[in-house]
């Protein structure tokens, strides 16, 4: 409240509460409503081109829904997500890799954690490999918009109720709240 200048009789502050996900920052380019590149954050400068195995995973959708109830889709936006693997699918995908070794494969092995089984999916060279472990995606935020202005959202929570009208995942746990009470609530 002091940074925005509001005293403290001004109305409680709207905020977007979701939750904290450990994965594998992804952004999507999407051209007329098609996906046409997925990159990692890579070193900060040049990111990964991972667009054959982010094809991959189901909820993220090749093409952007349109018609009713959605706002018409820019003709490029960036939509920033997570990829990440659920815990469940994780202990699931290392009872996989332990039959397999007891199995006697050669060349496999069980992961240390979610987080990083996720990332070493994404970043296959073999999008088939990809295609076998269990990802999830859900989007947070979105980069560029071209041309400017073309999708206007007032809020956090609209652009998130935006992406999920064009058929990409977002996090099923967020919710609007407002003030500090409702952050803690």
């Amino acid at each position: 409240r002091k940074e925005l200048g509001l005293d403290e009789q001004a109305p409680p502050i709207d905020y977007v509460a979701e939750l904290k996900f450990d994965g594998l920052a992804i952004s999507l380019r999407y051209e007329r409503g098609v996906l046409v590149q997925a990159a990692t954050r890579g070193d900060g400068e040049t990111g990964e081109d991972v667009t054959q195995n982010i094809r991959t995973i189901g909820q993220i959708p090749l093409r952007l829904q349109t018609g009713s109830g959605c706002a018409p889709v820019p003709d490029v936006i960036e939509v920033r997500g997570e990829v990440y693997m659920r815990r469940d699918d994780f202990e699931t995908l290392n009872a996989r890799q332990r039959d397999r070794i007891a199995a006697g494969a050669r060349q496999e092995k069980t992961f240390g954690n979610p987080r990083n089984a996720a990332a070493g999916a994404v970043r296959q060279l073999d999008p088939a490999i990809a295609a076998q472990r269990p990802l999830s995606f859900f989007a947070y935020g979105v980069g560029m918009c071209e041309p400017e202005g073309s999708w206007q959202v007032q809020t956090q929570w609209d652009m998130l109720m935006g992406l999920k009208a064009w058929g990409l995942p977002v996090c099923e746990h967020g919710c609007r709240v407002q003030g500090a009470e409702g952050l803690v609530g």
